[in-house]
C-alpha cells in the first residue's frame, strides 16, 4: 500500500510539470541580454542596481562594475525595469531573437534628494548610508529651536544635553562626552575657539548665522579628528555661496526673549548672476540676566555680533570660493548672587575660510580643499563695584590663538569590490599665548598632520561595508608665561583611529547600521599643567603632567524603520576608555579663592546607554513624538565610582497640529533624578518643563514665518545636573516668552 502511495505521488508531481511546461513560451537557450545601467548625471557605472523583465519572474543585480546579464529569455518584445535607491524606476524596451544575445544600456536619472535627510559631516563621498546616528536641522527646523546659543538649540534632541553656565557659553554635550572628545565644526573645519576647553567659554559664533546644524552622534574620529570618539556638531553657514537664484535674495529675522530681556536681529542678502555670487550677513544679540522662580542669575548679561562677507563662483567641472568674518562676545559669568561682583568675558575672532570643489577624468575625479584661518583674542575681567557706582576691573586671563585647519580630499570612482571612496589629508595647527595675573597654565603651540581613507564596499543592493583609517602625527610645545617662566616641555606621538561599519536595508523603510571605532586623544595644556584659580569658570584646576594618551574603543547600533505614518529609531552604544582624563571633584576648596578643587586624573572608564526616538503621523497634520535618552559612566580601574558629569535619564514627548498656514503645538520633558554622581558631587533633583509653541506662515512677496514660543510655563524651579554654576545652588531660566520673525525673499 505504501508503495501504491509513493507511486501516485510521483504521478501526480510528473504530470503537473508537464502540464505547467506544455503552457510556458518557447525558451531560447541563446535568447539573451546584456549591458551596463548608467548614471545619466554622472556617465558612471551603477554597481548592484535591480533589473527585472517586466511579467516574468527573470531578474538581476549589476556587479561591481555597474554590469548585467540575463539568459534565456522567451522570444519576443520585453521591457526591462531598472529600480535603486536614489534613482528614478526607468523602463527600457528590446526584442530578444532566437540565438541571438543583444545589448542594452540604461540610462537612469538620479532622484532628487532630500537634503535634510543625507548628513554629509557622516560621510565624504555623502552617499547617505548612515552608521551612526545622524541628524540635520534646516530652514524652520532651525527658527523653531532659535536660542542664545548652540546648547541651548540642541539641548531636548535625544543624546544631546547641554553644559550650563550661563545663557552665552552654553556648549551641546553629546552622550555624556564634553571637551574635544566632541568637535563643534563650521563647515567642516575646527573654528579656533576655545570652546572646548573649560566651561566658560563659548562657541564663536551666533546662532542665527547658521543655515543647517548637522548633529553626529557617535565615532566621528575617522574624518575630523582622532579625539572624536563622542560626535560632532557642523554648523554650516551660506557665507560661500554654493547655489543661488539669479538676482537678489534674502532672509531678515527678529527675535524677543522675555526671561533675559533678550533681543536679536539678523540679515543676510546675495546677489547672484549665471556663474558668480555675493553675499553678506550681520547679527547683533543684547540681553540681561537671567530670571528664574528665585530671582535673576547675577552675571548672565551679554551683547553680541557677527558679519561676514563672501562670494562664490562655479565654473565648468569647477566651483568654490571665500569668505571672511568677524565675531565679538562680551558676556558674563556668573560668580556670585552679590550685584556688586562680576566677571565678564570679551572676545574678538576674526576669521577667513575657503573652499573649491573640482570634477576631473580620471580614476580619482573629484576634489575638494577647504581651509579655515582665525585669530581670537579673549580677556576675562573681574569687576567690583565702587562707592561712588563705577566699576573697578581687573583683567586676569588673557588668550590669543591663531588657528588654521585645511582639509584636501581625493574621491575615486568605484573600482573592484570599492564603491566610491575617499582619501585625504588634514593639517591643524594653532599657536595660543595664555597671560594675566590668574594664568593658571601655559600657553601651547600644536602641529597635526593627518592623512585618512573612507571606502565603502556594498555586498548587494541591501548591504554595505563601511571601513576606514586615519593616521595621525601630533607635536605640542608648551609656551612660557609670567607663571609658568621657565615651563619647555614638548610631546609627539602618532596616533591611530579607524572605524569598521555596516549598513543593511533589508526592506524599503527598515535600516539597521553599526559601527566600532578606535579613537586616541592627547591630553590638553590645561590636562597637563593647570595649577590655579580659573575666575571665569569658578574652580581651582590641578593638572598632571604625566597623564597619557587617552585610547578609546567604541561600539554605535542603530535601527530605524520608517513608512508614512510611523518612524522609530533605537540607539546604543558602549565607550570604552584607557587612560580617561577625569575632571574630578576632590572636595576640597582653595582658601586663597574660595573655589572648590578640581583635579584631572587618568583611569579607565566605560560609558554606555542609548537613545530612543518616536514618531507617528496619524494624519497628514497631525504628528506626535515620543523621544529619551540614558547615559551612565563609571570608573572601571581605581575603583567603580561614577563618573562625574553624567546627565540623568530624560524623557520627551511632543505633539503637533499643522493647518497649513499656522500650527500649534506642545512639548514635555521629564528629566529623573541624578543620584549616580560621582564622589563629591552633589545630587540633583528630578523635574518636569512643559512648553508650546504657535506658528504663522504667510507667502507674500517672499515668505514669512512668525513663531511664538513658551518655556517652562509652570515656572518651576530645578537644578541642570550639567550646570557648572559653583555648587549648583542657582535655579536654572523660569517661565520664558519668545517671539520670532523671518522673511525669505
Amino acid at each position: 500500500m505504501k508503495s501504491l502511495y509513493i507511486y501516485l505521488i510521483i504521478s501526480l508531481v510528473s504530470f503537473s510539470l508537464l502540464k505547467a511546461e506544455s503552457e510556458q513560451p518557447r525558451l531560447s537557450t541563446d535568447a539573451n541580454v546584456f549591458g551596463h545601467i548608467i548614471d545619466a548625471e554622472t556617465g558612471e557605472h551603477i554597481p548592484f542596481i535591480n533589473i527585472l523583465v517586466e511579467g516574468t519572474r527573470i531578474g538581476t543585480i549589476t556587479d561591481a562594475s555597474g554590469h548585467y546579464l540575463l539568459t534565456n529569455l522567451p522570444i519576443g518584445q520585453h521591457r526591462l525595469i531598472v529600480q535603486g535607491m536614489g534613482y528614478e524606476t526607468t523602463f527600457m524596451e528590446f526584442v530578444a531573437e532566437a540565438d541571438v544575445s543583444i545589448e542594452v544600456d540604461v540610462e537612469v536619472q538620479p532622484t532628487a534628494i532630500n537634503l535634510a535627510e543625507v548628513v554629509f559631516t557622516s560621510s565624504p563621498v555623502r552617499s547617505g548610508f548612515r552608521y551612526q546616528p545622524d541628524q540635520a536641522f534646516i530652514g524652520e527646523q532651525l527658527q523653531r529651536r532659535s536660542e542664545a546659543s548652540f546648547g541651548e538649540m540642541l539641548n531636548a534632541e535625544p543624546g544631546v544635553n547641554m553644559r550650563s553656565l550661563g545663557s552665552a557659553p552654553s556648549r551641546p554635550v553629546i552622550r555624556g562626552l564634553d571637551g574635544d572628545r566632541i568637535l563643534v565644526l563650521q563647515n567642516g573645519e575646527r573654528m579656533g575657539d576655545v570652546s572646548e576647553t573649560s566651561a566658560d567659554h563659548s562657541i564663536a559664533l551666533d546662532p542665527l548665522a547658521a543655515s543647517r546644524i548637522e548633529v553626529v552622534r557617535g565615532p566621528a574620529s575617522l574624518l575630523y579628528g582622532s579625539s572624536a570618539l563622542g560626535g560632532v556638531i557642523n554648523l554650516i553657514t551660506t557665507d560661500i555661496p554654493e547655489d543661488w537664484d539669479p538676482g537678489v535674495s534674502g532672509v531678515l529675522s527678529a527675535q524677543g526673549a522675555s526671561v533675559n530681556e533678550m533681543g536679536a536681529g539678523f540679515g543676510r542678502i546675495t546677489y547672484g548672476n549665471e556663474n558668480r555670487a555675493t553675499t553678506a550677513r550681520f547679527s547683533y544679540r543684547q540681553s540681561g540676566d537671567i530670571n528664574t522662580p528665585e530671582g535673576l542669575i547675577t552675571g548672565t548679561a551679554m551683547q553680541n555680533y557677527d558679519g561676514a562677507l563672501g562670494m562664490g563662483l562655479t565654473g565648468t567641472n569647477m566651483n568654490g570660493g571665500i569668505s571672511a568674518s568677524f565675531t565679538g562676545q562680551n558676556f558674563q559669568i556668573p560668580e556670585s548672587l552679590d550685584e556688586d561682583e562680576l566677571i565678564e568675558i570679551r572676545m574678538q575672532r576674526q576669521s577667513m575660510q575657503g573652499n573649491m570643489h573640482r570634477e576631473r577624468d580620471g580614476m580619482f575625479d573629484r576634489a575638494q580643499l577647504r581651509f579655515h584661518a582665525s585669530r581670537m583674542f579673549q580677556q576675562e575681567f573681574e569687576m567690583e563695584r565702587e562707592a561712588d557706582g563705577s566699576w573697578d576691573e581687573d583683567m586676569e586671563l588673557e588668550y590669543e590663538k591663531y588657528t588654521l585647519s585645511t582639509s584636501y580630499t581625493l574621491q575615486h570612482k568605484p573600482i573592484g569590490a570599492l564603491d566610491r571612496g575617499a582619501l585625504g589629508f588634514n593639517l591643524y595647527a594653532h599657536h595660543m599665548e595664555i597671560g594675566g595675573d590668574e594664568a593658571f597654565t601655559p600657553g601651547e603651540r600644536r602641529i597635526s598632520a593627518a592623512v585618512f581613507t573612507f571606502q565603502e564596499v556594498p555586498l548587494t543592493n541591501r548591504v554595505r561595508l563601511q571601513g576606514g583609517l586615519r593616521l595621525d602625527y601630533q607635536n605640542t610645545a608648551t609656551i612660557s608665561n609670567e607663571l609658568f617662566p621657565n615651563i619647555d616641555v614638548s610631546r609627539h606621538a602618532f596616533n591611530y583611529s579607524n572605524s569598521f561599519g555596516l549598513n543593511y536595508r533589508p526592506v524599503d523603510g527598515f535600516e539597521i547600521g553599526g559601527q566600532f571605532a578606535r579613537s586616541h586623544r592627547n591630553p590638553s595644556v590645561e590636562e597637563l599643567f593647570a595649577d590655579g584659580q580659573h575666575l571665569g569658570a569658578g574652580v581651582y584646576e590641578i593638572g598632571d603632567p604625566d597623564l597619557k594618551d587617552e585610547i578609546g574603543q567604541g561600539v554605535d547600533l542603530f535601527l530605524n524603520i520608517k513608512n508614512k505614518r510611523f518612524q522609530f529609531e533605537i540607539a546604543g552604544y558602549v565607550n570604552h576608555f584607557f587612560n580617561f582624563i577625569i575632571f574630578q571633584p576632590t572636595g576640597d576648596v582653595d582658601e586663597a579663592s574660595g573655589y572648590p578643587v578640581f583635579r584631572y586624573e587618568g583611569d579607565e572608564a566605560r560609558l554606555f546607554g542609548g537613545e530612543i526616538s518616536l514618531g507617528y503621523t496619524p494624519t497628514e497634520k497631525l504628528s506626535l513624538g515620543l523621544g529619551a535618552d540614558y547615559v551612565n559612566g563609571k570608573r572601571h580601574g581605581n575603583g567603580d565610582e561614577f563618573l562625574p558629569f553624567i546627565p540623568p535619564f530624560r524623557l520627551m514627548a511632543n505633539a503637533e497640529y499643522d493647518f497649513g498656514s499656522f500650527w500649534l503645538g506642545a512639548r514635555a520633558q521629564l528629566v529623573s533624578k541624578q543620584d549616580r554622581v560621582a564622589p563629591d558631587e552633589e545630587i540633583t533633583d528630578g523635574y518636569t518643563l512643559i512648553g508650546a509653541q504657535a506658528g504663522y506662515r504667510l507667502d507674500f512677496s517672499g515668505r514669512h514665518v512668525i513663531i511664538l514660543r513658551g518655556e517652562n510655563l509652570l515656572d518651576t524651579a530645578y537644578r541642570d545636573h550639567l550646570s557648572r554654576i559653583e555648587d549648583r545652588n542657582i535655579s536654572m531660566p523660569g517661565r520664558n516668552i519668545s517671539l520670532a520673525y523671518r522673511w525669505y525673499f
